[in-house]
């Protein structure tokens, strides 16, 4: 069993603000904008926002949403799937099997202090998969399976995914609480999680990374996520 950690959601570049996290450990996933032309009418802000607590700017209520990864629990969200389109992330990803983890990691500002938390923003596990089958690769001559049907990718036109993720629904969920990957001394300060478990440094930008962990490492990031957070 293995897993990599991926970064999704919000960010400062895209659409320009992050999602918050609250001294309690709750949060918000907001998904970035979708910069590609899609088949279908896919939701926006102005849709999420009915949804959310966080304010959605003016500018960004007609902006369609990139909702990838899919969790069932989060608005217009059928199924656990996930799809990407970068070499960085796709690679390692289509190389895992069922039975493997893919963590969601976002980096989050974070709304009132707390002791454990860093005092402005920082990166925090917000969900997981446990595939439910080997990664899927498209190519030219297939067509993704109807499980994916509601993926973000397999809107756009054309479909872009080099590889697509199915999540065991008895093992994946959109967190109620945050797993924190940053220190208290701040979001760039990375904690035991990716020094002591994953294969990352820790060193430069790592919040961006996909961090990878092998069996035992998986075996103890699933018992920090099944103590209380935090």
């Amino acid at each position: 069993m293995r897993a990599i950690a991926i970064n999704i959601g919000a960010n400062t570049n895209e659409p320009g603000f992050r999602g918050p996290v609250s001294p309690d450990g709750s949060f918000e996933y907001i998904p970035i904008p979708e910069s590609e032309p899609t088949t279908e009418t896919v939701p926006t802000y102005g849709d999420l926002a009915a949804h959310l607590e966080t304010p959605i700017p003016d500018s960004l209520v007609e902006t369609p949403v990139h909702l990838d990864p899919e969790f069932p629990e989060y608005p217009y969200c059928e199924r656990y799937s996930y799809g990407d389109e970068h070499g960085v992330k796709a690679g390692p990803l289509s190389a895992l099997s069922a039975g493997d983890y893919v963590f969601f990691y976002a980096t989050l500002t974070v709304t009132a202090p707390a002791d454990w938390l860093p005092p402005e923003w920082g990166a925090f596990l917000v969900g997981q998969f446990r595939l439910d089958r080997d990664p899927v690769v498209p190519t030219e001559a297939t067509v993704p399976e109807d499980c994916f049907a509601n993926n973000a990718h397999c809107k756009r036109e054309p479909m872009d995914a080099r590889v697509l993720l199915a999540g065991d629904p008895a093992a994946s969920r959109l967190y109620d609480r945050v797993r924190p990957l940053s220190s208290p001394a701040g979001g760039t300060d990375p904690n035991g999680v990716v020094t002591d478990l994953s294969a990352d440094s820790g060193r430069g930008p790592w919040w961006r990374r996909p961090l990878r962990f092998g069996a035992a490492e998986t075996e103890t990031l699933l018992g920090i996520d099944a103590r209380e957070q935090p």
